[in-house]
């Protein structure tokens, strides 16, 4: 059994084969499949794709960093109001990114801690989407932290020592196709780090593994990245599959 932990599986990318590519997801042993949330737009398809595939498409609800714009609180207020009505998996997903524009960092950031109370308020955990802004986002979260915060850091490609912190904050890192990467870098930190530290995602549709890349992503794809994992850390797929399932489950415990 797998889990993706983090699908756009409602992304009109999917709107003419959404049910195949389901179906085909559980057929490769991927049992649960995780949306996180962008903006007030991607919440109505996310709710259509719950409740068409009961118990395996789990939303999240949440503002993406790159959909925070100069007068944000309308959008965050929605997102409030979605928590106090029902129950989702996690905020997500939520961070920093200054990839394509730094303008909006201070909006961001102040976005990225009202939505970190929000989870902290009820008690579930955030999905970080930290674009070259790790030490932004970690410094962030080393001010605002407390025992009852937890999560995972979205599409991790850092390097061993930012690992670690991930870890010693009591994150995990989602390690989606990346991994499969010839230079992704993850070839050197992923033997470092111990299966109980790590959950699988595919971000799809974007960063679709080897040798799809450049392609649609898709969760039917997830044992890929599952056996490039096993292959670094000489282990086995099914070794990888077992611990990440737990892991997930874990962090997503009150779904």
């Amino acid at each position: 059994m797998y889990i993706d932990s983090h699908a756009h599986i409602y992304s009109t990318e999917f709107n003419t084969d959404r049910q195949y590519i389901v179906e085909k997801a559980l057929e490769a042993g991927v049992k649960k499949i995780f949306m996180p949330n962008v903006d007030h737009a991607s919440i109505e398809p996310m709710l259509e794709a719950e409740e068409k595939y009961k118990g395996t498409c789990i939303p999240m609800m949440g503002l993406h960093p790159c959909n925070v714009k100069k007068h944000f609180e309308k959008d965050l207020y929605e997102v409030e109001d979605w928590l106090k009505r029902r129950k989702f998996a996690a905020v997500g997903e939520i961070g920093i990114d200054l990839y394509w524009d730094t303008s909006l960092q201070a909006e961001q950031e102040e976005a990225f801690k009202i939505q970190v109370e929000l989870a902290k308020q009820y008690n579930i955990p955030i999905v970080i989407h930290c674009r070259n802004s790790f030490r932004e986002t970690m410094d962030l979260l080393q001010k605002i932290k407390s025992k009852k915060m937890k999560g995972v850091f979205h599409c991790f490609s850092g390097a061993i020592g930012e690992a670690q912190e991930v870890i010693e904050l009591g994150f995990f890192l989602g390690i989606g196709g990346v991994a499969t990467f010839k230079n992704g870098g993850l070839d050197k930190v992923l033997p470092e780090v111990g299966l109980d530290h790590i959950i699988l995602e595919t971000d799809c549709p974007y960063l679709a593994p080897m040798p799809y890349r450049g392609k649609r992503n898709e969760p039917s794809y997830i044992p890929l990245i599952a056996e490039r994992i096993a292959s670094i850390k000489n282990t086995r797929a099914e070794e990888v599959a077992l611990a990440t399932t737990k892991n997930a489950l874990q962090l997503f415990a009150d779904v």
